[in-house]
């Protein structure tokens, strides 16, 4: 992988995943495009940490509240929000922990199989707009998990992590102004554990990982300041509930990877 693709495939990763398009899937279809492996998920993870870094940029001050008044032996609204935090992580965590090996087996599925994905992401972006419940609610520890769920399956390529758990929460009549930071929040612990579990594994050095330091270097940097922008893009566009955009264009998107694949 050289350095401008690295580039290229982090600028994609950070506008993809806050955006409701499967950021895993457009890796591996740039990736396709491009001649570039990354079917070695290496990659893929440095670029997803370098997100999670943007969303710890944008929400720290609500991040360090929740961390100041919530780590305490009283209950309150941030110890609650912690809370269904932890419950949201819990499916993902038994992914990781037992079935890690045929995930990573995905990303080695083909660009046909990532397309089908995208169009099961469009279907359920499309629910949001025919399925709307006539009261919303705040985020309960029920419907944390059912998110968590959510979020466990979109460790398939072609399914948005960050479509399915606003879409799931908004299918469960929750606020969607409470959602797309939930969804962003929730993720930080399961990236940053698994890209923590990389670095001592010394799986980022260029020996390991097959990829230059100037190219890992610039694909870190290009996911980070693309992410921040596509943060704060997505907090708008959940806040309006405009998720059906995005299912047209999942729904092209999935078409052309089946057609062209």
């Amino acid at each position: 992988m050289g350095t401008l693709d690295a580039l290229l495939l982090g600028l994609l990763q950070g506008l993809t995943e806050f955006l409701p398009v499967s950021s895993s899937g457009h890796l591996v279809i740039l990736g396709r495009i491009l001649g570039t492996d990354v079917d070695d998920t290496t990659f893929a993870i440095l670029v997803h940490a370098a997100t999670v870094l943007a969303t710890i940029t944008v929400f720290w001050g609500e991040i360090l509240q929740l961390l100041r008044h919530g780590l305490t032996l009283r209950a309150n609204p941030e110890s609650r929000y912690l809370l269904k935090l932890i419950i949201s992580m819990l499916p993902i965590l038994i992914v990781g922990l037992f079935l890690k090996d045929h995930v990573e087996a995905l990303f080695g599925s083909g660009v046909r199989f990532v397309g089908s994905m995208l169009l099961v992401t469009a279907g359920l972006l499309l629910l949001t707009h025919f399925i709307r419940p006539k009261q919303t609610r705040n985020i309960t520890a029920k419907d944390a998990f059912v998110i968590g769920l959510a979020q466990a399956v979109a460790v398939i390529p072609g399914i948005s992590r960050s479509g399915s758990t606003i879409a799931t929460g908004m299918l469960l009549g929750d606020d969607k102004s409470q959602l797309a930071k939930f969804s962003f929040l929730m993720v930080l612990v399961p990236i940053l554990g698994e890209a923590l579990l990389e670095l001592l594994k010394g799986e980022f050095t260029p020996a390991a990982s097959g990829i230059s330091g100037y190219a890992l270097a610039a694909g870190f940097l290009a996911a980070y300041l693309s992410g921040l922008f596509a943060c704060k893009v997505m907090i708008r566009i959940v806040s309006r509930g405009k998720l059906w955009w995005f299912a047209l264009y999942c729904t092209a998107a999935g078409t052309t990877a089946l057609i062209l694949g």
